[in-house]
C-alpha cells in the first residue's frame, strides 16, 4: 500500500524546484536557439524542448528515484509555464518574437543560394539541392524563393508559379 502523504509531499523546497526548472529551461532554450533551425526536424525548438524536459521531469515521478510525485508535478508545471510564457511574450510583443522564436529565412533568392545562411545552418549545396528536389525542383534557376522555415523544413516558391508542394508522386498505371 503506498504511503500517500509521503508521495504527495514535497521532498525539495518548492522555490528550489521552480528555480531548477527555470534555469534548465532557459539554458536549453538559449542553446537550442543558437544551434539553428535545421536541428529541430519537423518541430519547433520550443516543441522539442518541451517534450524533452517534460519527459525527463516525469521520469523522476514515475520511477522510484523520487519519493514525491509533488516534486515531479511542480517541475513539469514550471516547464510548461515557461513554454507558454515564451509563446505569450512572442505573441504580445512582436519585436521580441525575433529573439524568442525562429523566423523563416531566405535560403534561395532568385536562383541564388544564401551561402551565409547555409554556413550558419551547416547546410551543404548538395543538401540544399536534395531539399529542392523533394519539391520537384532540379535547377536553382527555377526557384524564386526558398525559405528555411522555423520548424527546419524548406518551403519553395517557383519562378513559374508552379506548385512544388511536396515530393513528386509517380503516376499510377
Amino acid at each position: 500500500m503506498p504511503d500517500w502523504p509521503a508521495l504527495l509531499a514535497f521532498d525539495a523546497p518548492v522555490l528550489e524546484t521552480v528555480l531548477r526548472g527555470t534555469v534548465v529551461f532557459v539554458a536549453i532554450f538559449l542553446l537550442m536557439r543558437l544551434t539553428g533551425q535545421r536541428e529541430a526536424g519537423g518541430l519547433g525548438i520550443s516543441d522539442v524542448l518541451l517534450v524533452v524536459l517534460v519527459a525527463e521531469a516525469a521520469a523522476g515521478g514515475l520511477g522510484r528515484s523520487s519519493e514525491s510525485l509533488a516534486d515531479a508535478i511542480l517541475l513539469i508545471a514550471t516547464i510548461i509555464a515557461w513554454s507558454v510564457a515564451v509563446d505569450a511574450v512572442a505573441y504580445r510583443f512582436p519585436r521580441l518574437a525575433g529573439l524568442l522564436k525562429a523566423r523563416p529565412r531566405a535560403l534561395v533568392e532568385d536562383g541564388r543560394p544564401n551561402r551565409r545562411l547555409m554556413r550558419r545552418e551547416l547546410m551543404t549545396h548538395e543538401e540544399l539541392m536534395a531539399q529542392l528536389r523533394l519539391h520537384g525542383v532540379t535547377d536553382l534557376d527555377e526557384v524564386r524563393w526558398a525559405y528555411l522555415e522555423p520548424n527546419g523544413m524548406v518551403s519553395v516558391i517557383r519562378r513559374d508559379g508552379g506548385e512544388p508542394d511536396g515530393p513528386e508522386r509517380p503516376e499510377m498505371p
